[in-house]
């Protein structure tokens, strides 16, 4: 049985090779001439109609060359659809790898410790849970500055201190049993190494606009901010520069229908060509220190798999709280051995990223050239074509000839004149008969 959501199309296959019309069907010019027949107001309510599709018109070849066509089509398919299965492979190695030196990194195993490297020096360090006492107070700090540079914007300056009554310790890391971590390493909160955090922007932007640009989903991008799809706001609103994204800030994505996009992550490393906001379903932290650590801490596994138990899900779609956020725990080595880990990993990497790169890029590839062998197989290109061959016009009028008969339409049986069918009456009358002769004792 076949889903009241399909159409089934049957054809002779003494005159019309199935797998032809299918190949054909992937097409692109077929699926555009698909997309043009569609009704509906939305991708969840589009729909086909069966009258709408019979009339999707088809390149016809002659049916010896149908076959030959779709024999070279699977060939070549078969080459590429295994030259897709080493890319993928190659992808997922180097994704093995990548997470295992992210998981070294961050466990304090892929450079010397600072405590190593002190006591083999003989000298003093000082351990992350110091330095985040400094930064608690580098917090505080830099709230009142926003705080009163906000105050004096909207003309209102304080009269006195009351107002710093309002400063919102930060939140400690929310993790039942933390693992234990290296020598000078510490456990610290998203929020404990931000300053301030916000949702985005909600004003309706565009691409063509001429506002300000608004950085989306489509702008985070393995951990970076990518602007080439851009779009603005169609109506120009004065902001304070506090809202306008600077370095230091990271941007995660809160809700999206992919459980994979949730929580995914970008941090400005560096400085933005010009003012630029962010969208409502973006929240920001705004960094004090460790920028380029969180951002290498962010796509490790056992991070994003925090993440991920954090989100919760509601009509389709997944969603993670600021709240939730705020609280998940970061490894925090000093800050010297920090940046030896950040240049170990970016040269170690490196190299990966730009051979994921090129296996991307090579996919992309396979999947234009299977667009390709399609198009050259219908514009009778990709086999050579044999004058032996029954002309294709002569196979669809031998197909016309064996559909007529089945188009015809059917006699109407004749209705009887009581408005029941001759059947049926002569069944009444035989009932009669019965009924009478069981009455005069002859049944």
């Amino acid at each position: 049985m076949i889903s009241g959501k399909m159409y089934r199309f049957r054809v002779s296959q003494e005159n019309m090779e199935p797998r032809y019309v299918e190949a054909y069907l992937r097409t692109s010019a077929a699926q555009a001439a698909i997309d043009k027949m569609k009704t509906g107001g939305s991708d969840s309510g589009l729909n086909l109609t069966h009258d709408r599709f019979k009339q999707l018109q088809l390149p016809v070849a002659p049916f010896p060359e149908q076959r030959r066509i779709v024999d070279e089509i699977e060939k070549q398919f078969t080459r590429l659809d295994d030259a897709v299965a080493a890319l993928k492979r190659v992808q997922a190695n180097l994704k093995r790898y990548r997470a295992s030196v992210l998981k070294a990194a961050c466990e304090g195993r892929l450079v010397p410790t600072e405590a190593e490297l002190a006591r083999k020096e003989r000298r003093d360090y000082e351990p992350a849970s110091e330095l985040l006492k400094r930064i608690f107070a580098e917090r505080r700090a830099k709230w009142e500055a926003d705080q009163l540079q906000k105050m004096i914007a909207a003309d209102k300056p304080p009269k006195d201190d009351e107002w710093k009554a309002k400063y919102k310790p930060a939140v400690p890391p929310d993790e039942p049993e933390l693992t234990e971590l290296p020598d000078g390493w510490t456990w610290a909160s998203l929020d404990q190494l931000s300053w301030a955090s916000d949702y985005g922007t909600s004003e309706k932007c565009d691409y063509g606009s001429s506002g300000i640009p608004v950085l989306r989903i489509p702008n985070i991008d393995a951990g970076r901010i990518d602007l080439s799809d851009l779009k603005r706001t169609t109506k120009t609103k004065s902001f304070t520069t506090s809202e306008s994204v600077s370095v230091g800030d990271i941007l995660i994505i809160r809700t999206n229908g992919s459980r994979d996009l949730i929580g995914r992550a970008a941090v400005v490393a560096q400085p933005l060509d010009e003012p630029y906001l962010h969208a409502s379903y973006l929240i920001r932290f705004r960094l004090l220190r460790y920028f380029r650590w969180l951002g290498l801490v962010w796509d490790t596994p056992a991070h994003r798999s925090r993440i991920e138990a954090n989100a919760a899900t509601s009509a389709g779609q997944y969603n993670v709280s600021m709240g939730e956020l705020a609280r998940l725990p970061i490894p925090l080595p000093p800050a010297r051995e920090a940046v030896r880990i950040c240049e170990e990993l970016e040269r170690r990497l490196s190299g990966v990223e730009a051979a994921l790169h090129a296996a991307e890029q090579q996919l992309r590839h396979a999947d234009t050239l299977r667009s390709s062998i399609l198009k050259k197989a219908f514009c009778g290109k990709l086999v050579p074509q044999d004058p032996n061959d029954e002309p294709a016009y002569m196979l669809l009028e031998r197909i016309r000839a064996e559909r007529a008969p089945a188009q015809q339409p059917k006699e109407k049986t004749p209705k009887a004149t009581n408005g029941a069918s001759p059947a049926n009456g002569q069944r009444r009358r035989r009932v009669k008969e019965l009924a009478q002769r069981v009455s005069a004792g002859k049944g």
